[in-house]
């Protein structure tokens, strides 16, 4: 008797258990909650953190997220306005703002992120329609480099913006929020993460791209040769200059030296007939030792003055 008693208690201790574990439940500083009455909202959401109560079995706590949300789109291949096609991938972070309508109109957070495409989509689409590419990869007017060299692609991006990226980013984002107002849900940003040319039409920008450096290239490449041909004549004609400079100089030099000899010479010859001889003596063996060697046959009478003074020995 005594047993079934104490089975009889813990059965009942066992269903309040369950009955206390099912009514209570947590809120945390990072969730709000809507308590559901078989699938009926009750009350407004209860955002206090803290420890709640609800009717056990029947009511049940949908747990809904306080923090920023993330939403990460898909890449779309779009067309401008002036008619190219990109690629246009997009990222936005939104909240919930009233979780009532947010649970009757969306469900969860699934549903959420399909109808937060679904509008981001459209919008991204219409915006991107509506301008042209400039307008989408640019935000503020540029100006030209002085005494640069502007190629056609970077005159391009010298246009004159009148929208620009940030402005049409913020277009995007205020016609999202008009048409998520009764969806209890708030676009905070948007952003275009990446933009960039179809497959098609980014090859002929590439080739564009690499004529265009390659006319530079060559313009560089023959200011470099006329400036080569300039520097190399300057200095051909200083060397000449400086060789003709050099040249007047030693021939100068050479003719006051000759002149000196002459004088020297000149003195010592009238200084007395043995100077006089032996200045002709040495003149005469210096004309042999510049005019003769060990091969040199010379046919001279022998009287003539420059057999002189072979002749004695």
């Amino acid at each position: 008797m005594k047993n079934k008693k104490g089975i009889g208690l813990l059965v009942i201790l066992g269903i309040i258990f369950i009955v206390v574990w099912d009514a209570l439940y947590i809120v945390n500083e990072k969730e709000q909650v809507i308590i559901t009455r078989f699938g009926d909202p009750q009350g407004n959401a209860i955002t206090e953190p803290g420890l709640k109560f609800k009717t056990p079995f029947i009511e049940v706590a949908n747990y809904f997220e306080k923090r920023y949300l993330e939403w990460d789109g898909k890449p779309n291949q779009v067309p401008t306005k002036d008619k190219v096609f990109i690629h246009v991938d997009t990222y936005a972070r939104w909240q919930i703002t009233d979780p009532l309508k947010y649970y009757e109109r969306l469900g969860n957070e699934r549903g959420a992120l399909s109808r937060i495409a679904d509008i981001l989509d459209g919008e991204t689409r219409n915006a991107i329609a509506s301008h042209d590419l400039v307008e989408l990869i640019r935000t503020t007017n540029r100006e030209p480099v002085k005494d640069g060299i502007i190629s056609e692609i970077e005159n391009d991006s010298l246009q004159i913006i009148k929208t620009g990226r940030a402005k049409i980013q913020e277009e995007v984002q205020d016609l999202a929020n008009e048409r998520t107002t009764d969806l209890g849900i708030i676009i905070l940003d948007f952003r275009f993460k990446r933009i960039n040319y179809a497959e098609e039409v980014r090859r002929t920008v590439y080739d564009r791209m690499i004529s265009e450096r390659n006319r530079i290239a060559d313009k560089f490449r023959s200011e470099g040769q006329g400036e080569a041909s300039r520097i190399n004549g300057e200095k051909d004609r200083e060397l000449k200059r400086i060789q003709s400079e050099a040249f007047r100089e030693a021939e100068s030099i050479r003719g006051r030296a000759d002149a000196k000899a002459a004088s020297i010479y000149n003195a010592a010859y009238n200084k007395s007939r043995q100077a006089r001889e032996l200045y002709s003596f040495s003149k005469s063996m210096d004309t042999y030792a510049n005019t003769m060697d060990s091969e040199t046959s010379l046919i001279i009478s022998t009287n003539s003055e420059f057999f002189k003074y072979l002749n004695g020995f």
